[in-house]
């Protein structure tokens, strides 16, 4: 008869907020979770840069707007001086141009600040294993508002550029909401090869993940959002279906 198995390490979280009734109720949220341990917290940006060098967090939660150094700055920072701690951004609002920003920027995810406790835990862990975290109902709507087709020649890193027909084919449904199964039905073709192309548009794109490659195929034009006739603009109702946001 064997033991248990060996106990996982939790997950190190900090927390950072400029409301301290907030960072508290994050970290009563969070506690009981026996995979997660709230090691800091931290009011702005500057102060969570500083404590993530010193505590070295798996997730950073992050509040967006901030005094002194917003959640945008400090996420890009985290990004290219800690990039072994993941950003979680959340914010209060569900269409906020900050939130685009911050994944631009390097966050992994983001929630608004209304998701339910179970929510939040799952998307921490989402994050840690590396995978993208945001919420389907948001990211076409964040897209659809604040990301804009450039004008003139497309930037190199998002445009189509080496991409084969057969890529920017996966692309394109990918954008449009279509999860692996869907692309592979859609194609008539194997699922693994799916996960193929999407690891090579990932590398051709310089893009980390499928929100990244999203955001990509709006800012090309290879996609648009369109409000249906009767649907103020931002209302949430777009011509595409919200990305569901699995690993590639």
């Amino acid at each position: 008869m064997t033991g248990p198995g060996p106990t996982r390490p939790r997950i190190r979280v900090l927390i950072v907020d400029d409301q301290p009734l907030v960072r508290r109720g994050l970290s009563l949220i969070l506690s009981p979770d026996p995979a997660l341990e709230v090691v800091g917290e931290a009011e702005n940006g500057a102060q969570a840069v500083t404590l993530a060098r010193e505590l070295r967090p798996d997730v950073v939660v992050m509040d967006i707007r901030m005094p002194v150094m917003d959640g945008v700055a400090a996420t890009g920072e985290l990004a290219a001086t800690v990039p072994d701690c993941r950003v979680l951004a959340l914010s209060t609002f569900d269409l906020d141009e900050y939130v685009v920003g911050a994944l631009r920027a390097g966050a992994y995810g983001f929630l608004p600040k209304d998701s339910s406790p179970e929510d939040l835990s799952a998307a921490i862990r989402t994050v840690h294993a590396g995978e993208a975290a945001v919420a389907p109902r948001l990211l076409t709507r964040l897209i659809s508002t604040y990301v804009r087709a450039p004008h003139g020649p497309r930037p190199a890193a998002t445009g189509p550029g080496e991409l084969t027909p057969r890529e920017v084919e996966v692309w394109h449904l990918m954008a449009t909401g279509l999860d692996n199964t869907e692309i592979s039905r859609a194609l008539d073709i194997s699922l693994s090869t799916v996960k193929n192309y999407i690891t090579s548009i990932f590398d051709k794109l310089s893009v980390r993940d499928r929100a990244q490659a999203v955001i990509a195929a709006y800012e090309s034009g290879l996609v648009t959002a369109r409000a249906p006739a009767g649907n103020p603009p931002g209302d949430g109702h777009t011509g595409t279906r919200s990305p569901r946001l699995a690993p590639g």
